[in-house]
């Protein structure tokens, strides 16, 4: 019976912890992770601010766990419906059309959380920082050894500048992102959708595996 009951207490726990991180992803992306209120969570919610504190500890420790959120988020809408597909340029251009249908469809209401976080915290120090940092590095990385891969497949030229080519393309998602939730002006996902692909035919080895149009 104890146990049934310490299991019930877990299991609620769980699922309170949930409900405080998916209202503290919308507010961080909107307001910033600085602007994340552990009284405000549990006012919105209607919880015990004791409660939260119990669940998290720290404002530190909600942030943290907050931006663990936020990937489990990125990584479901962005890169799980990319690894369906074999590898080569369209896994990379997928990479690419994915990031810009989970920015234009406000996945999180800011836009996308780690653009606007890693804007928030690029020039301080701390945890938050390193956490972030690395999940930008990370992406980087994905799409890297995602573009090698398309090469190893012979998809895209050997000669090609790897790091250079993806520089640019997560410069075309981040200023369509950048310039939407400035603006609230989305024609800006299609000028990205179309320059993605053009940089792309740079790169390919056979135009055929890329759409004449975005």
């Amino acid at each position: 019976m104890a146990g049934t009951q310490a299991d019930g207490r877990i299991a609620r726990g769980n699922q309170t912890r949930q409900l405080i991180l998916r209202r503290a992803v919308e507010i961080a992306s909107v307001e910033g992770l600085a602007a994340l209120s552990m009284g405000q969570l549990a006012g919105e919610l209607k919880l015990s601010k004791s409660g939260v504190f119990a669940l998290f500890g720290s404002k530190e420790d909600l942030q943290l766990a907050t931006i663990r959120a936020a990937i489990t988020v990125y990584l479901e809408h962005v890169v799980q419906p990319a690894r369906d597909l074999p590898a080569g340029v369209g896994r990379l251009r997928q990479l690419c059309t994915g990031w810009l249908t989970y920015s234009r469809e406000r996945v999180f209401p800011g836009g996308c959380f780690f653009y606007s976080a890693s804007a928030e915290y690029d020039a301080r120090e701390g945890k938050v920082h390193d956490m972030l940092a690395s999940a930008r590095v990370n992406w980087f990385s994905y799409l890297e050894q995602t573009a090698r891969e398309a090469q190893l497949a012979g998809e895209i030229a050997d000669d090609a500048d790897v790091p250079q080519l993806i520089f640019e393309l997560v410069a075309f998602l981040e200023m369509a992102n950048a310039e939407s939730v400035l603006h609230d002006d989305f024609t800006c996902y299609g000028k990205a959708e179309k320059a993605v692909l053009s940089r792309l035919r740079t790169v390919v080895t056979d135009p055929s595996l890329l759409p004449e149009s975005a």
